[in-house]
């Protein structure tokens, strides 16, 4: 399983209580984010359809598309992540290859486990 692991001594990791919000469907997209410890559930209408976990990623979507989110991202238990702007992820991704070979991997195991669903 893809995971992102060059920010886990990241000095900007920011602690979410168990409930807490992250962001709501809807919001403008201004960060993304790297879960360093605990869960975060990602909901679409209400319904979560989803789960992020130590060494992956969530809101990367919006702000490449720069877009406004899709959902909802909710701490399932308290949690700890480290944001990243558009300028520390373009930052990231020219100047870090494996960040983005590490993000590009999580987004493909994204889409491969959405299509087996499809294909039953």
């Amino acid at each position: 399983m893809a995971r992102i692991t060059i920010l886990q001594q990241s000095k900007d990791a920011v602690d979410y209580k168990a409930g807490q919000v992250v962001f709501t469907q809807g919001d403008p997209a201004e960060l993304m984010y790297v879960v360093i410890d605990g869960a975060i559930d990602i909901e679409i209408n209400g319904k979560v359809v989803g789960t992020v976990g130590p060494g992956e990623a969530f809101g990367e979507m919006a702000l490449i598309e720069n877009v406004a989110r899709s959902g909802s991202a909710i701490a399932r238990i308290d949690s700890r992540v480290v944001p990243l702007d558009r300028r520390q992820f373009l930052f990231m991704v020219t100047e870090t290859p494996n960040f983005a070979l590490q993000l590009l991997g999580i987004l493909a195991e994204r889409l491969r486990a959405k299509n087996d669903l499809l294909v039953g």
